[in-house]
């Protein structure tokens, strides 16, 4: 009995050393890659200097051609993320402050994230390279339930996230970057869409604490907090542009552009414009805060 006991022993102080290894090794990779991702790039640069930064989700990503303000002398870089929720946005801009970088504007898509104060188990995952040493992470996600895993079992954090698996690993040490990048962080849709509709029945607006952190953090450090609510298909305009009037009555400081873009051959799905329609929306906003 006390051989078995022995031998299990051993055998798990092996796999405790395993999992030591495979989470220094993994936290190595991730900490030392600046392309994959845009946590990535904010958390290996530092001292940037923007005009306007833009936030947000893949609405934002896809809709917002940073070449337009910077061909007007407005140094802009979007930084939004596909499937992005508004509590991963926060601690985005909670890096870059961190970071050191001057914002002058920030844009920020906030309309359908309004529906919940969720997270995206996807984009969370990026930012889980950095739990051991950034203390920023770690304060904005200490009352979530896995943080005690998170904090103390080795490569626990890489064993359930499929999105900083291996997978993710051997593409960072091959180097693969985003081509996003080149386009200053935009991601353009290049199709028409048809038969354009979302459901948006089940949908309201509430009260948002990463919103709010983000408002707060803005006016703490002087960035002029452009809220925005982005065009969707006039389809689904007709049936459910009550939500966007609830959003008024929650957070009057919303610049509504749910309408602003409306013709159908400027989507590439509902709630995503093509390229075409990213160009025409980004040049209204220009005109509208940046040209008067």
């Amino acid at each position: 009995m006390k051989q078995f006991i022995l031998y299990i022993g051993k055998i798990l102080v092996l796999i405790l050393l395993i999992m030591i290894s495979l989470d220094v090794f993994y936290t190595y990779v991730f900490c030392h890659t600046s392309g994959r991702n845009k946590t990535e790039l904010v958390l290996t640069t530092e001292d940037k200097n923007y005009d306007l930064v833009i936030l947000g989700s893949s609405r934002a990503e896809n809709h917002f051609v940073p070449s337009i303000f910077n061909s007007r002398g407005i140094k802009t870089f979007n930084y939004a993320m596909s499937g992005s929720k508004l509590e991963e946005t926060a601690l985005t801009l909670k890096l870059m402050l961190a970071k050191n970088f001057k914002i002058k504007n920030l844009i920020l898509d906030v309309d359908l994230n309004l529906n919940s104060n969720s997270h995206s188990d996807n984009i969370r995952a990026t930012f889980l390279p950095y739990f051991p040493i950034s203390p920023i992470i770690r304060e904005h996600y200490k009352n979530i339930p896995e943080y005690f895993s998170y904090r103390y079992i080795p490569f626990y954090r890489y064993a359930v996230n499929e999105a900083i698996g291996y997978r993710e690993v051997g593409a960072s040490i091959k180097s693969k970057k985003m081509n996003t990048f080149d386009l200053g962080g935009f991601y353009p849709l290049q199709n028409r869409g048809k038969n354009l509709y979302y459901d948006m029945s089940k949908f309201s607006p509430k009260k948002n604490k990463g919103y709010e952190e983000i408002r707060k953090l803005c006016k703490e450090n002087n960035i002029n907090f452009i809220p925005i609510s982005l065009p969707m298909c006039q389809n689904t305009m007709k049936d459910f542009g009550n939500y966007f009037q609830e959003m008024k009555k929650i957070y009057p400081e919303i610049h509504h552009y749910e309408n602003a873009v409306v013709d159908d051959k400027y989507f590439s799905s509902c709630g995503h414009m093509n390229v075409e329609g990213a160009k025409k929306l980004s040049t209204l906003v220009l005109n509208d805060f940046f040209e008067k």
